[in-house]
């Protein structure tokens, strides 16, 4: 089987560089060795649950990229199906950028970072949005986050694939920063109470 992601990355001109570089036969076989990569597997959809950000790629009509910056409460994106994906879109400055290249170009490109694992998941699909349907809206929608939520964006996973994990810098959110240091605090409440007991027997001692 050909991994789909290679038939969308490898154009001809990467083709060429690869060819000219080195690494041709090596991708070559990477190419047509392993799975497709067009589902959502276990490992993958674990993977996007944990996530409470990402990195969104779209196209307008002047062939300029645009890389937007989507966050909200972990696993904020949803896997609807082993093959399809899909968030709310809440109300910001207006732009609509995005937006509007949707509405022109439905390829878009997803980049999903694990910075405290150094690890980073690349998503191609085609996305549409949808604004007309409560139910499917439901499921985009988690109440507990403060925020309103405009209409939903649905994308079909074409392909996926991980990316070197080489020169990721480790860095850690708050709530994982407090989730580290939480039972430091609680040792150290331990230790004080119990320096406060013993230092309260030594005074008891020294005044019989």
């Amino acid at each position: 089987m050909v991994r789909k992601f290679t038939e969308i990355a490898f154009t001809p001109a990467v083709v060429a560089l690869q060819e000219r570089y080195g690494s041709r036969e090596m991708y070559q076989r990477l190419a047509e060795k392993g799975p497709e990569n067009d589902t959502l597997i276990p490992r993958v959809a674990e993977f996007i649950q944990a996530r409470e950000s990402f990195y969104l790629g779209t196209v307008g009509e002047t062939g300029w990229p645009y890389i937007q910056f989507r966050g909200g409460p972990v696993g904020f994106l949803k896997i609807l199906d082993d093959k399809t994906l899909g968030f709310a879109d809440f109300a910001g400055n207006c732009q609509y950028l995005t937006l509007g290249h949707l509405s022109v170009e439905a390829r878009v490109f997803l980049f999903l970072m694990d910075y405290r694992n150094q690890r980073r998941l690349k998503i191609w699909g085609r996305a549409r949005t949808v604004e007309d349907d409560p139910e499917l809206l439901s499921q985009l929608v988690d109440p507990s986050y403060p925020a309103t939520p405009e209409r939903g964006i649905i994308i079909t996973v074409e392909a996926w694939d991980w990316n070197c994990p080489q020169h990721i810098p480790i860095r850690y959110s708050e709530a994982e920063v407090e989730a580290m240091i939480t039972p430091l605090q609680a040792r150290i409440q331990e230790l004080e109470a119990q320096l406060g007991q013993e230092s309260d027997q030594v005074g008891i001692h020294s005044r019989s």
